[in-house]
């Protein structure tokens, strides 16, 4: 019987587009699983100075894929690549540098990679410069740079970008306040399943913000992203049904929603007297659908404060990566709506 097929991991390659000139058969290879063809096919390639194959070869070695893992060795075949132009290959030399394989941490060069990816129109570098952008450490904090990058990021198909304008747009940052572009762009990320974009393209269908107002389908949305884990959406969603305005009441379910959202951290002193004033088998009976996602959440908090600890063991550890939460453009934001 053939071993079942290892399909390839995320990693920096997008799939080829067309007339690109991306190495099909060893990127093919690559995306059923076959490493060890897609090796041979790149390292053809990567001798005939194909840059994409030298990125494929890269990547083998960076994720161990057909071969030992070997930083050093993807860095070299990143390297060569990049110098030829290749935008992955500078996208990956990025998160080298920012993780600190193959050499020291070391965020500017990080940054440099990241300009020369976005420079050639790579979507996720573009994004990830412009958080350092809204950052302002390593350059100086540039609120219109930002949106231009993330401009390019969202035009390139960035559900993550896409969110990130869609704040600017919101709050006035970097472009001219538009809350319709904003929601325009929350309502494409939502498409692409961004838990963030699903929050806030419901808060504004809910409350009819710059698009025409639908409780039911805001309703629905919030429902999709409360599964997600969001707690904004857990307690939105608590107070559908807990009023049965855009979907049926049902105390028993916004019990449950509104003890998981208030888990996660989120205040609801409305949704607290809502449950003081059910009968005591609807609040048992909620509880009970809400304790499987409580212990969840108890293991998940657990086991990210062991990360914490551990990171704060290291010696003289390094700032991370900024993310859109860390900079102001979380749907946490839209608590108060």
């Amino acid at each position: 019987m053939a071993p079942p097929v290892q399909y390839a991991p995320q990693t920096v390659l997008p799939p080829p587009a067309n007339g690109a000139q991306q190495p099909d058969l060893a990127f093919g290879a690559f995306q059923r699983g076959y490493f060890l063809t897609a090796l041979q096919y790149a390292t053809d390639g990567a001798e005939t100075g194909n840059p994409q194959s030298m990125t494929l070869l890269g990547e083998l070695y960076a994720n161990g894929l057909g071969v030992p893992r070997d930083d050093a060795k993807a860095a070299d075949w990143y390297n060569l690549a990049a110098a030829r132009g290749d935008r992955n290959a500078m996208f990956a030399l990025a998160l080298f540098a920012l993780e600190g394989r193959a050499g020291p941490r070391d965020r500017a060069q990080s940054a440099k990679w990241l300009a020369a990816a976005a420079k050639l129109g790579h979507p996720q570098a573009a994004y990830d410069l412009a958080l350092l952008y809204v950052e302002g450490q390593l350059f100086p904090q540039d609120f219109k740079r930002a949106a231009e990058l993330l401009r390019q990021a969202a035009d390139a198909g960035s559900p993550q970008a896409q969110y990130a304008l869609g704040t600017f747009y919101k709050d006035g940052r970097g472009v001219a306040k538009d809350i319709s572009e904003a929601v325009k762009l929350w309502a494409k990320a939502t498409l692409a399943g961004d838990t963030d974009a699903e929050v806030e393209y419901a808060i504004a269908l809910y409350n009819g913000d710059g698009v025409a107002r639908d409780e039911d389908a805001a309703a629905a949305i919030f429902h999709k992203a409360a599964k997600e884990g969001s707690p904004i959406a857990q307690d939105r969603y608590a107070r559908i049904l807990a009023s049965g305005l855009g979907a049926p009441r049902d105390p028993v379910r916004a019990v449950k929603w509104h003890l998981v959202s208030r888990a996660a951290g989120e205040t609801d002193i409305t949704l607290d007297d809502f449950v003081a004033k059910l009968d005591a088998a609807t609040v048992e009976e909620g509880t009970k659908l809400a304790q499987p996602w409580l212990d969840a959440l108890k293991q998940k908090q657990a086991a990210q404060l062991a990360a914490t600890q551990a990171e704060q063991s290291q010696t003289a550890p390094q700032p991370a990566q900024p993310s859109a939460s860390s900079l102001g453009l979380s749907s946490q934001n839209a608590r108060g709506k």
